[in-house]
């Protein structure tokens, strides 16, 4: 056994000279063993260094005899194990190396011994020495470099954990496309990559779908980031383009699958790859060598594709990198999705809410309106606010503000369903709470409708009714907040701003529960100020604290109604409201007296001619005496009506505005109705002809009686 060590510490000094030639045999050997491992730049570029510091260590060993329990695994050896932890390459890979190297110098050792022993008992003796300490270096040196494989994958784990974090943090802050595909790009190159481009495929982008038309796939760049923040952001979608047909991003987003690119610095870059610049237009960096195409999907459907990039001047991506760019882009590519169809949703939601909204408010004699309505700038979507002006008979009109709880198409659906019955329920002239009523029984109908009553439907609203002639207004409120009431004042002194203080009945959908009617006189010119919660709830302010603000900006309103809602809009909300906003501000407006003329009538068929004249005289007095032959006959019809059937106190009023309105009152509840007269029958043609003669008539329904009304269109109103 001595002289088996003599023999090798004379064959080490030997071999010494010689390392180098030992060391490219070895990494032949490897090149052609295992050809995946040399695709990574890096670690082609470290094996040559590991080798040799493997074979000096070797030769070392021989030539000292040293004890091998305390040998540690050359330097670049361990490094090389951390660079294989990296990329990502399995620990299999890396004993399989240590198996190969060591394999492969062995296998020269003993090639060398045959060659110089010349007895076979020390080539025996030298063969079971080179074997023993082969085994004993192989075993404690691939532990030691295990043992750094396991930290360095250890350490990318937690890197990529951390990434993987942060990326959810980052990414999907808000429910905009735009915003998302930014935050992507930012997360890419903040220690992953140096450029990053994310373009969307445009039928992702379309309202129809994410089914793209046939040919290639249409593109836009929505979003690209630089690590050195050298290029600026896309601020609008870019223009539409697409890849060659048969290039590599081509086929990642018709196969749906990852790609991970080399591009040496012989090769010339991808025709389709836009390089970086800065915001000069000089380039951003060094050439691009590395990089990953990621489609982004989600649900099935395919959204664009993110292009991961690294330059000359970084390590080429590894397998690693890919799995870690695939799990960042399919958390992206969820958000996009969800961003993208909740604007979607949004659009489809706003556009049918603002169609069920008043287009056009009229204009009305009672008073003068302006009108506002705001969509939330929240991710819950559009709600159910909603506003109207509804004219009503005797010069009279309603104005009406309500919120349906929800959000989204189902609530803007709604708010269209019950705008439409409270215009219905308005027409045939009820009170408020009356008109409340039926519509809370409209509304628990519609519970029972949805999904056998398992869906709640609720809403609040506030109806109120102004009458010109006698400056008075009627309102009641289902769970909605009370309006401000303005008193105007003179020229020097600020306006008054109250809140009255009625009874608030219970929201929609409760039933069972009375609504009450309050009722109040507004001066000339006063403002009615009906609005949602919207305007008054935040989180930045309590109630109390947003109608003081309210109380304030009113106080000192302009004469123009546009820019009190103006004003009211930029002194309560913020730029992105929780809330949908209604608002509805109604200037008063008082019918002048010689406009209106009444006349007490007893139950006495003989004073029908006087209704007769009283209405000439005063459609002379008003220069419309092409109306009175019409006039004189609705007239001597109704109030033959009232004398026939109703009870007294009888009254005719006529009103003038761009109609003419007459109007019979009686104590009698009952109400005449329409009917076709047979050919022999000596009534029940009056109300037909008044129909017939007149624009609209109507019965509306007080605590004292009834009226039974009728319009006309006066010859100038004709001719507009």
């Amino acid at each position: 056994m001595g002289d088996a060590h003599a023999f090798l510490r004379d064959l080490a000094r030997g071999l010494k000279p010689r390392s180098d030639q030992l060391a490219e045999v070895v990494l032949q050997r490897l090149r052609s063993e295992l050809s995946e491992v040399w695709t990574y730049e890096d670690i082609a570029a470290l094996a040559p260094t590991s080798l040799s510091e493997h074979v000096d260590t070797v030769l070392d060993l021989l030539e000292s005899g040293r004890d091998l329990s305390q040998i540690a695994a050359p330097p670049a050896a361990i490094d090389f194990a951390c660079r294989l932890a990296e990329h990502g390459v399995e620990i299999s890979e890396l004993l399989r190396v240590y198996r190969l190297v060591h394999a492969g110098l062995l296998h020269l050792l003993y090639d060398e011994t045959g060659r110089l022993a010349k007895e076979p008992e020390l080539v025996n003796a030298v063969t079971i020495t080179l074997s023993t300490m082969a085994f004993e270096y192989v075993d404690r040196t691939a532990q030691q470099a295990v043992a750094a494989y396991q930290r360095a994958r250890d350490r990318w784990l937690q890197r990529r954990l951390i990434m993987i974090i942060e990326a959810g943090m980052r990414i999907g802050t808000t429910l905009d496309t735009a915003r998302t595909t930014r935050e992507l790009a930012d997360v890419g190159t903040d220690g992953f990559a140096d450029f990053v481009t994310v373009d969307l495929l445009d039928a992702a982008l379309q309202e129809e779908g994410t089914h793209p038309a046939d040919g290639p796939p249409v593109l836009r760049r929505i979003a690209q980031s630089v690590s050195d923040g050298s290029l600026g952001p896309v601020v609008d979608s870019g223009p539409r383009h697409t890849y060659p047909e048969g290039s590599e991003p081509a086929l990642a987003l018709a196969t749906g699958q990852p790609l991970r690119l080399g591009i040496t610095a012989s090769d010339a870059p991808p025709t389709w790859l836009t390089a970086p610049t800065d915001r000069r237009g000089a380039p951003g960096g060094g050439s691009i060598h590395s990089i990953l195409l990621v489609p982004l999907r989600a649900r099935g459907n395919p959204l664009g594709l993110a292009q991961f990039c690294r330059r000359q001047t970084a390590e080429p991506f590894g397998d690693g990198d890919l799995l870690l760019a695939q799990e960042i882009s399919s958390r992206a590519a969820v958000n996009i999705d969800n961003a993208r169809r909740y604007t979607q949703e949004r659009s489809a939601a706003l556009t049918l809410q603002r169609s069920l909204l008043p287009q056009h408010v009229p204009d009305e004699s009672a008073v003068e309106t302006a009108t506002r309505y705001l969509p939330s700038g929240s991710r819950g979507g559009v709600g159910g606010d909603w506003y109207d002006v509804i004219p009503l008979s005797g010069a009279r009109v309603a104005l009406v503000v309500g919120d349906v709880v929800g959000r989204g198409l189902q609530a803007s659906a709604t708010m269209g369903r019950l705008r439409t019955a409270v215009r219905t329920l308005a027409d045939i002239d009820l009170t408020p709470d009356e008109l409340l009523t039926h519509l809370d029984d409209v509304v628990i109908r519609l519970q029972r409708a949805e999904q056998g009553g398992t869906d709640e439907i609720s809403a609040t609203c506030l109806y109120a009714v102004y009458d010109p002639v006698s400056r008075t207004c009627s309102l009641a409120s289902a769970g909605h907040v009370l309006p401000a009431v303005v008193t105007p004042g003179d020229s020097t002194a600020s306006h008054e701003v109250a809140f009255p203080q009625l009874t608030i009945g219970p929201p929609l959908g409760l039933g069972g529960l009375p609504f009450e009617t309050a009722q109040f006189e507004l001066d000339q010119g006063s403002l009615l100020v009906l609005y949602t919660d919207g305007l008054i709830e935040s989180r930045a302010r309590d109630v109390d604290a947003a109608l003081a603000v309210l109380s304030d900006v009113l106080a000192q309103a302009p004469a123009s109604l546009e820019e009190t809602c103006d004003g009211l809009l930029h002194a309560l909300l913020p730029s992105r409201p929780a809330d949908d906003v209604a608002l509805l501000v109604a200037r008063t407006r008082v019918l002048d007296a010689d406009h209106v003329a009444t006349l007490d009538l007893p139950a006495d068929p003989a004073v029908v001619s006087e209704a007769r004249a009283f209405a000439s005289d005063l459609l002379a007095a008003w220069g419309l005496e092409e109306m009175a032959f019409t006039t004189e006959l609705v007239v001597s019809e109704l109030v033959t009506n009232a004398i026939r059937y109703g009870k007294s106190p009888i009254q005719l009023r006529m009103i003038l505005q761009s109609n003419v309105t007459c109007e019979v009152s009686d104590a009698s509840g009952t109400a005449p109705h329409l009917r076709r007269a047979r050919a022999f029958d000596e009534g029940g043609r009056g109300l037909f002809l008044v129909a017939q003669l007149t624009e609209r008539w109507g019965t509306r329904h007080n605590r004292e009686g009834k009226v039974i009304w009728a319009e006309q269109l006066t010859p100038s109103a004709v001719a507009e």
